[in-house]
């Protein structure tokens, strides 16, 4: 389930939501890298910073999911992406997981700029990576029989990893990693009892 085995052309057909977001994450990390633009130049205009988010800088509950400071960043979250969200867009259709991925990461930074200070600012894919995460637990919890005993045993581990290094590593949103995860299994829940 968690296997990549698709060619490049296969992966993007196959899963053309995650592909597309992923390109983002790529586009907007090679911007950084253009010589002429100062590297600041997208972190100052597209990172959640919650003074600005008052005075009316919406996008920024939305932006922040696509930008990254730093290589390891940005590869540790879209290499993420790229393991754990195809089974979930194939089992979820294009839409709803689109809805799935946006709604936690937004979520989660709705959550941050309320419980933040005004002078926090925040870049990353996390919240609504954890927002998969989440839902995968409620998978979990609900509906046991769809994922396998390998896919438990890959899936759960990392889950449980990934949310004791919130605690551990400095720099991080803990609020969109607690938020993204929370949500993300409340949509679980919400699925399962519509099916």
């Amino acid at each position: 389930m968690f296997v990549r085995t698709e060619s490049f052309s296969q992966f993007i057909r196959l899963y053309p939501i995650v592909s597309f977001i992923v390109g983002i994450h790529i586009v907007i990390f090679g911007v950084n890298l253009v010589p002429f633009l100062p590297e600041i130049w997208i972190y100052e205009h597209l990172a959640g910073v919650n003074l600005f988010i008052q005075e009316g800088e919406w996008w920024r509950l939305i932006t922040p999911i696509f930008v990254h400071i730093g290589f390891a960043h940005f590869l540790f979250n879209t290499f993420s992406l790229i393991l754990f969200a195809p089974p979930l867009e194939r089992y979820l259709g294009k839409l709803k997981f689109l809805a799935l991925y946006f709604l936690s990461g937004i979520i989660a930074n709705v959550a941050t700029f309320i419980l933040k200070p005004l002078t926090y600012s925040h870049v990353g894919a996390s919240g609504a990576i954890f927002g998969l995460f989440g839902f995968y637990l409620s998978m979990v919890a609900f509906q046991n029989h769809i994922l396998s005993k390998e896919s438990k045993q890959v899936i759960l581990p990392i889950v449980v990893i990934g949310f004791l290094m919130t605690f551990f590593q400095s720099g991080i949103n803990v609020t969109a990693h607690i938020v993204g995860l929370a949500s993300g299994f409340v949509f679980g829940w919400l699925a399962t009892k519509n099916n």
